[in-house]
């Protein structure tokens, strides 16, 4: 039975969804029906098709009590909105259903983990936020919650392990039919943790190990895990919170970090060996992944940051987005990511250039748009002369643009939003490092209206950006301090048609 307050929630979004016009929002990229989203939740197959579920707050556009948002796709481009979830309508989960995870089970049915969090006030007046991990069962539309929650509390944590920090649980199934899920904690030297848990049945959990700690190295508190394995490694992805910058690989702040390694599955022992940034733009936090039937590790971020999400646009009725979903390899000790291979299905209205000479600024016909996949490959135009630096103007009009910047001699990208619409001044400018290659550069560019995705070299380097520019700024140009040979591949990205890219 629907508790009173989802059926409120439901009830709202249906109510005012209808009068956000659908050329308001991204035509591919999951928002909310209406209000405030943050992380993904519960991406997974599940009876043929991908759902995906996310923190979501719709009576406003800023954080509030947390709700589980709802929406599923056969293609990772087409999203058909489903009713709300899940709403905080138990003692246990009174002040919010935190970030999670889903699986199917051996009947069928579809299993949600999920942080539950209440506050209690203490004896000196401050409120502490207890939170522990909590179950729902389902038909992928509706949703009960198991009377035996919450099912991890701080009784089932390790010594030392922090009740008041303990989220994001991300759980799995095993090929023996058992079930795993991963969940971040606190340690006692104040830093994060993320903890195995194991169960045989999907709803009796015990505590198994600590997989690895960031000893106040990799930031503090480590959020919203993910643990699988992928081309032979073994790979630990989590967001920590109060990073340290580290020259130009990690930023201050809240960040997400990929940690490549093996697994000695029955040690439950995981041995770290690389270290690498996951997306290097300001707006990419708390990424989850799923593998899909044909074997594909598909993972899918909130296109967003905390440090930056107070800054809107003034009468904004939606807020936050998700990135597109990208497929992720290992390639020579290195985290991968690539565009869903789907993303060609909507491409359309090529443009092709090859050895363009290029000394100065200069527009081609046919490349403009703000819904588009663009491909630009750059190289010295004589062995014996390097170019000072290349620059690709995007979402241009007399007033605004984004500009994608690369020095060979340094190897340094940067991406800079200063004028990509915003109203206040907030983080706008990343550099990030690529490897060298005699000074030249493949960059791959997707734009969908309010966002900006790069990919380079073939998804060595990834990095996210939100753009408010108005959908008028749509002019592209290219410019070099020296001589540059330039190849040029641009598609249209067509929205679907009969709904807003919601599947509405």
């Amino acid at each position: 039975m629907l508790s009173e307050k989802l059926q409120q929630a439901r009830a709202f979004e249906a109510q005012y969804m209808p009068f956000l016009a659908p050329e308001d929002r991204p035509a591919f990229h999951v928002t909310g029906g209406i209000g405030w989203i943050n992380d993904p939740n519960g991406f997974s197959c599940y009876q043929g098709e991908y759902h995906l579920f996310y923190q979501y707050h719709p009576y406003s556009t800023n954080w509030g009590p947390m709700h589980w948002g709802h929406v599923k796709t056969r293609d990772f481009l087409h999203w058909e909105r489903l009713p709300i979830a899940l709403a905080p309508d138990e003692a246990y989960d009174a002040d919010g259903c935190f970030s999670g995870s889903a699986a199917e089970l051996p009947d069928g049915r579809q299993l949600l983990m999920y942080t539950g969090v209440h506050r209690v006030r203490q004896e000196d007046g401050s409120i502490h936020e207890y939170q522990a991990q909590c179950l729902a069962v389902g038909d992928g539309v509706d949703y009960e919650k198991v009377e035996a929650n919450p099912v991890l509390s701080d009784r089932d944590l390790p010594a030392g392990g922090s009740p008041l920090d303990f989220r994001d649980p991300k759980i799995w199934r095993e090929e023996d039919g058992s079930f795993c899920a991963v969940v971040g904690n606190r340690t006692p030297d104040g830093s994060g943790a993320v903890l195995l848990f194991e169960s045989g049945d999907g709803f009796h959990w015990r505590y198994a190990a600590t997989l690895d700690a960031s000893c106040n190295r990799y930031g503090r508190m480590w959020e919203c895990p993910d643990f699988f394995p992928l081309d032979g490694r073994q790979v630990l992805i989590v967001s920590p919170q109060e990073m340290t910058p580290v020259g130009l690989e990690f930023h201050a702040g809240n960040g997400t970090v990929c940690l490549l390694g093996r697994y000695d599955r029955a040690q439950r022992r995981f041995t770290r060996e690389q270290v690498q940034a996951v997306d290097y733009g300001v707006d990419f936090y708390a990424p989850q992944t799923l593998e899909t039937p044909d074997g594909r590790r598909v993972m899918i971020a909130w296109m967003q940051n905390w440090d930056t999400s107070a800054c809107k646009p003034q009468g904004a009725r939606w807020f936050g987005q998700m990135t597109l979903p990208r497929e992720l390899t290992v390639r020579e000790g290195r985290l991968i990511q690539n565009p869903v291979r789907e993303l060609e299905a909507i491409r359309a209205n090529p443009v092709s250039y090859r050895n363009v000479m290029l000394h100065g600024e200069s527009n081609l016909q046919g490349v403009s748009g703000r819904m588009l996949d663009l491909t630009v490959t750059v190289r010295p135009a004589s062995p014996h002369s390097l170019y000072h630096w290349f620059k690709l103007h995007l979402a241009r009009d007399g007033e605004h643009e984004t500009v994608i910047r690369y020095k060979p001699e340094c190897s340094t990208v940067r991406v800079d939003r200063t004028r990509g619409g915003f109203p206040h001044d907030i983080v706008h400018v990343r550099d990030f490092l690529a490897a060298p290659r005699q000074g030249e550069i493949k960059l791959r560019v997707i734009l969908d209206r309010y966002s900006l995705e790069l990919f380079v070299n073939d998804g060595e380097q990834a990095a996210s950006f939100v753009l408010y520019t108005p959908l008028s700024a749509s002019s592209i140009s290219f410019e070099a301090d020296g001589s540059v040979l330039l190849d040029v591949e641009k598609y249209d990205l067509l929205a679907y048609e009969g709904c807003d890219g919601d599947g509405r």
